[in-house]
């Protein structure tokens, strides 16, 4: 992340995403502000927040893509969440602040792999040591007295050592035991386990007793499972929590989507308990709270927040001034025009055309898109997002499969190889569905 400048974002977002620019920028910047703020004095840093974001687009523009694709860019502790899924703290549901245990959780897996990498070479050598100890189980005894003995057997040793990692013993069996974790039973139904203040799912682990089951698997697989667990033993569970917990609070950030749907005016038959009661639940947690987690409590203060939604039926000033307040960077995303949806089709790294092309490929079917078959696509998912209901870039999947679906099915057994999909092809399969608009609401 830190070498990635906002230009540098801009260009990785463009290869997948097309248009938005405005949208792109905003995150961009917010990104690089997370890494300046690293290059301060630690007084300084404390009081450097975040600037969160609001974008505000019609469906199917390129707002939860920007999310996907940014948390690919950034190694950092990422998380993408709905707004629709928490409740006010009290009520059955999900609340808030889970999604700060959740963004910790993913900082432990980042940092886990990051540990793996230092401790890989050691337990590689201590699975050979293990391997070679289960293929000769009578060679680990040491006589002090008998000498020739011992220099036998560490000969033996070091021969079978050398034929493992020449791997040629890849597909020998050897008897390992494996152990099962027991699922603990869930007691409250009604709360996620990561609710439970006190961590009922450790203490469950560490009262039952562990199944444990004897199994003859290849070495090859073998060496897998004790890799896992001798990386396992070798990384320090202390020093990955602490290292987790530093990362979620200077460069988590949570990607919250839907927010227009808790947007609204405030219920006046009793408690909103999906809508104005999450939105004062994430008043503080946005703002800046302590959240209490399995590893530890860790402080939102610096976790950016990056909210989307459509605002079909609500707009931003429907929120909660405090919560207005908290986002203070709003980025509108465009409707998508013709040109739009022709960029869509051709110019992405993994375009809808290119991926029709790769899956038919595999069948030997050589899927060939022309300028303006292309051009009629554009043309069709233009048109039906204007007379019905406007899903964005979306309409282009109900197209394409309407355009591919012979090809898809009869491509295993065609004669002919070799698909031409121009213009006359697409009005073809499309135009009866076009000009009936009753027909096109349900099938486009």
């Amino acid at each position: 992340m830190a070498d990635l400048t906002p230009r540098q974002v801009v260009q990785e977002l463009d290869k997948y995403i097309v248009g938005q620019d405005a949208a792109k920028r905003a995150v961009a910047i917010a990104i690089r502000n997370r890494w300046r703020r690293q290059q301060l004095s630690p007084e300084m840093r404390k009081d450097v927040t975040p600037k969160n974001i609001i974008m505000i687009g019609p469906t199917g523009v390129g707002k939860t893509e920007i999310a996907r694709r940014l948390a690919q860019l950034v190694g950092a502790p990422f998380l993408k969440v709905e707004a629709t899924k928490y409740t006010e703290v009290g009520y059955h549901g999900r609340d808030v602040e889970s999604m700060i245990r959740d963004l910790t959780e993913a900082a432990i897996g980042i940092v886990k792999a990051e540990q793996r990498k230092l401790v890989e070479t050691a337990a590689a050598e201590r699975v050979t040591d293990r391997l070679v100890d289960l293929l000769l189980p009578g060679a680990t005894s040491w006589d002090p007295e008998n000498v020739e003995e011992n220099e036998r057997q560490q000969r033996t040793r070091e021969k079978m050592k050398a034929k493992l990692e020449a791997g040629e013993m890849e597909d020998r069996m050897v008897e390992l035991q494996l152990d099962q974790k027991a699922v603990p039973v869930q007691i409250f139904s009604n709360l996620g386990m990561e609710q439970m203040d006190v961590d009922f799912q450790n203490m469950f682990e560490r009262i039952m007793p562990k199944q444990s089951q004897n199994r003859q698997i290849p070495i090859r697989e073998a060496r897998k499972v004790l890799f896992e667990q001798e990386a396992e033993a070798l990384i320090d569970r202390q020093v990955v929590n602490e290292k987790a917990v530093e990362l979620v609070e200077n460069h988590g950030m949570v990607f919250l989507d839907e927010l227009d749907k808790i947007c609204g005016p405030q219920s006046s038959h009793g408690p909103d308990v999906s809508r104005q009661g999450v939105q004062r639940d994430l008043l503080p947690v946005v703002e800046g709270t302590t959240v209490n987690t399995r590893y530890g409590p860790v402080r939102s203060d610096h976790i950016l927040f990056i909210a989307a939604g459509a605002f079909h039926q609500s707009k931003p000033s429907d929120l909660m001034p405090e919560l207005q307040g908290r986002f203070p960077i709003r980025v509108e995303l465009t409707d998508l025009k013709r040109e739009d949806f022709l960029r869509i089709l051709t110019e992405p790294k993994h375009a809808l055309t290119k991926q029709y092309a790769e899956l038919l490929a595999t069948e030997g079917v050589t899927l060939e898109f022309t300028s303006d078959g292309i051009e009629a696509l554009a043309d069709i998912a233009f048109e039906v997002n204007r007379t019905t209901q406007n899903i964005g870039a979306r309409r282009l999947h109900t197209i394409l499969e309407r355009v591919v679906e012979d090809i898809s099915y009869e491509g295993p057994d065609l004669a002919e190889k070799r698909v031409v999909v121009d213009a006359k092809y697409v009005h073809d399969r499309l135009d009866a569905i076009v000009e009936k608009e009753d027909l096109s609401r349900f099938i486009l």
